[in-house]
């Protein structure tokens, strides 16, 4: 698969989410929506950015922005973790990969000499009409909400 870019047509996708809900990309036609791939629930950095991310949701609520994190979590993991964190954001179950691997998150990662394969943090925002209008990967969480926040309030605006 080639590397998705900016101005590319988001693939769609549908996955059950926490809260035995589901999420399809294609229902969010007209907001924007912040697609964010972490690699795993209830880990230090993935905890801090599923945080932020929910601090910041009125701010982007205000920008007509849907946010929406995904892991090979399942959702059963997801209703835990949304528990013990109070956390508002919505959180995708990718148990297949599927998803991680259209959108080219599902990488060889190596740690401490040892190779293996996971999801790289990355994000993308995605427009109103399912394009993608900015990439974010290798994603350091400290200042990467602001940062999405303040692109997906300059594309509200627009």
């Amino acid at each position: 698969m080639t590397e998705l870019t900016t101005g590319d047509l988001a693939p769609d996708f549908e996955l059950p989410t926490d809260g035995e809900g589901n999420f399809r990309l294609s229902d969010m036609r007209g907001k924007s929506v912040v697609l964010y791939f972490y690699p795993k629930d209830d880990t230090p950095g993935c905890t801090t950015e599923a945080l932020d991310f929910t601090a910041a949701l009125p701010e982007f609520e205000a920008a007509d922005t849907v946010v929406i994190g995904v892991s090979k979590d399942t959702a059963a993991k997801h209703d835990k973790f949304k528990a013990k964190h109070e956390l508002g954001v919505i959180l995708g179950a990718d148990v297949d990969g599927q998803v991680c691997e259209s959108y080219g998150v599902w990488v060889l990662k190596k740690m401490y000499g040892r190779e293996y394969m996971g999801i790289e943090r990355a994000t993308f925002l995605i427009g109103p009409d399912g394009v993608i209008r900015q990439i974010w990967r290798k994603v350091k969480v400290k200042g990467h909400i602001a940062e999405v926040l303040e692109a997906s309030q300059s594309q509200a605006a627009v």
